[in-house]
């Protein structure tokens, strides 16, 4: 007897930069991992538009220890796309890996 299994779920991962538009459409965003470096901000975006993204749906503060949040609940929702920024106050090897629904 042969199983299937099937997920909605997936992983997107920003590095330090920019802001960059790393999803379109409807995400729910229910966990979130960051790399330990100093003075690290990730700051989302419900918005397909880095020119002019609007105002951030959740920004996240971590030192050297790293990150590690598991959203309750649905999750936080981006109904247009996921556009986020990662900057560090100590170099540019930073990282985040999201895991969302809805791809």
């Amino acid at each position: 007897m042969s199983t299937t299994f099937t997920s909605d779920q997936t992983t997107l991962t920003k590095t330090t930069g920019a802001i960059s538009l790393i999803r379109t459409g409807r995400t729910r965003i229910t966990s979130i991992q960051g790399r330990g470096e100093a003075g690290s901000v990730l700051t989302l975006y419900d918005s397909i538009l880095t020119g002019t993204p609007g105002t951030a749906v959740a920004t996240y503060r971590w030192e050297t220890e790293g990150l590690s949040v598991f959203v309750p609940g649905s999750g936080i929702l981006c109904k247009t796309g996921v556009l986020a920024t990662l900057t560090q106050t100590g170099g540019v090897d930073g990282s985040v890996t999201m895991t969302i629904t809805g791809a």
